[in-house]
């Protein structure tokens, strides 16, 4: 098998040369991506930050009433942000969210009308499928090479991984429901005279909404997941207590802030559990 290892496909070498390129290029498009971000991230910090805890704690509840009408849920959602604070990692998790949001708004805001087209254009979908599996399945400490180089470090890099790891799950849920919607439905759109717009707005994404709040869980979920890889680049939130907890070999701080990790994960997939 010699000679088929005698000469090795430079494709690091290739890959080099693109990001030297692109460094050098466009940095002016870098930099305007980076300040958009940073001004999202800032936004939603403050928000987050600014007002008292318990009353960002009510908003969650309200917030979760108005999805659920479910006093049961509620309580349990109060109960669990109150865990948080009683942990001492309200800080923490407020960054994690300002990530988590972040990214949510960015993956859906892209995600949902690609979704669209993708369902509308069945050879889009399919040239779009191995870059979304691609997406999925290459290592995330890939993605954060570029991102350092391109953004720096901080919460953008962080946010930019995040991005590219999740934004396949909502484009493809999104598609999902759209392109399952009943062809009877809509033929019978068509014959009251709808237009393909209204055909979209009155029965294709009623029909998807179900598949599109299932991509909104998932890319909250994927989201959180990515905190503590996020950390790694200068990114706050409750990555760092966990990174922490493993240079010290520290038990406690490990169980701690990974039990936070887990209820502010659970509060946030029963906040936004909805079927229809």
């Amino acid at each position: 098998m010699d000679w088929l290892t005698a000469w090795k496909i430079p494709v690091g070498a290739y890959s080099k040369i693109v990001f030297d390129w692109m460094k050098t290029h466009l940095t002016v498009i870098f930099d305007a991506i980076s300040y958009v971000l940073e001004s999202l991230i800032s936004g939603i910090l403050w928000l987050l930050q600014a007002p008292p805890a318990l009353l960002i704690i009510a908003l969650f509840v309200a917030l979760t009433w108005a999805l659920q009408r479910n006093w049961k849920v509620c309580l349990g959602i109060a109960l669990g942000w109150l865990f948080v604070i009683n942990q001492g990692y309200w800080k923490e998790t407020t960054e994690s969210l300002t990530l988590i949001i972040a990214s949510c708004a960015v993956c859906l805001g892209l995600g949902v009308p690609i979704g669209i087209a993708a369902a509308h254009r069945p050879r889009l979908y399919a040239a779009m499928s191995p870059i979304l599996d691609l997406m999925q399945t290459l290592p995330t400490f890939v993605y954060l090479i570029p991102a350092i180089v391109f953004f720096g470090t901080g919460l953008v890099p962080g946010l930019i991984a995040t991005v590219i790891f999740v934004l396949p799950a909502p484009i493809r849920l999104t598609h999902l429901g759209v392109a399952s919607t009943p062809t009877a439905l809509l033929e019978a759109a068509t014959a009251f005279g709808a237009t393909p717009r209204q055909r979209l707005w009155k029965v294709e994404l009623p029909w998807a909404w179900p598949q599109i709040m299932a991509g909104l869980n998932q890319t909250i979920m994927l989201s959180l997941s990515m905190v503590v890889i996020a950390s790694m680049v200068g990114a706050k939130g409750l990555g760092n207590p966990v990174m922490r907890a493993l240079a010290n070999v520290d038990a406690a701080k490990g169980f701690e802030s990974g039990f936070v990790i887990v209820v502010v994960a659970i509060a946030l997939d029963r906040m936004l559990r909805v079927t229809k």
